[in-house]
């Protein structure tokens, strides 16, 4: 079975189909600057359960972007702890299988980030340097509050 992702347009995509919307946006304007993020933010139900929700976000830099999103099944965890390295390893999840979907595409270049929804100021904070090392040892650039809008801002708009 294929796994969709919602486009802001409100349409369900596959993941190559997400490729091929973002290779769209790029190539209407190849020399502009694009940034890639990737972002996962979480809410605890009343159930004891977890939303986890992951955005996709193409940044035409100085120019916009679009973004998608795709909502998990709800999981149990069983502290915050386990939830914030949930939302890290959905992250790095779906940039893999972005990323191989990238390969033999005439695509222009670049940057590509995983952001993390932790900050110094909170109760996330003795976790930066865990869930940072987590991204970098996967050969990714990792961004957390208050940079990471694509966990911060853009899937904490659908969780």
């Amino acid at each position: 079975m294929p796994e969709f992702l919602n486009s802001s347009f409100g349409l369900k995509l596959t993941i190559p189909q997400v490729v091929e919307e973002i290779l769209r946006f790029m190539q209407t304007e190849p020399k502009r600057s694009y940034k890639v993020t990737i972002g996962t933010d979480s809410q605890l139900l009343a159930s004891g359960r977890v939303d986890f929700v992951t955005a996709i976000v193409i940044h035409r830099v100085g120019n916009g972007g679009r973004y998608f999103w795709r909502r998990l099944d709800s999981q149990k965890t069983h502290n915050l702890r386990d939830r914030i390295i949930r939302e890290v390893l959905i992250s790095l999840e779906i940039a893999k299988k972005l990323l191989t979907e990238f390969e033999g595409t005439n695509i222009p270049s670049f940057d590509f980030e995983i952001h993390a929804d932790v900050g110094e100021h909170g109760p996330t904070s003795a976790m930066i340097q865990e869930v940072v090392g987590m991204i970098r040892a996967n050969n990714f650039e990792a961004k957390t509050k208050p940079e990471s809008y694509a966990a911060s801002k853009v899937a904490d708009r659908h969780v």
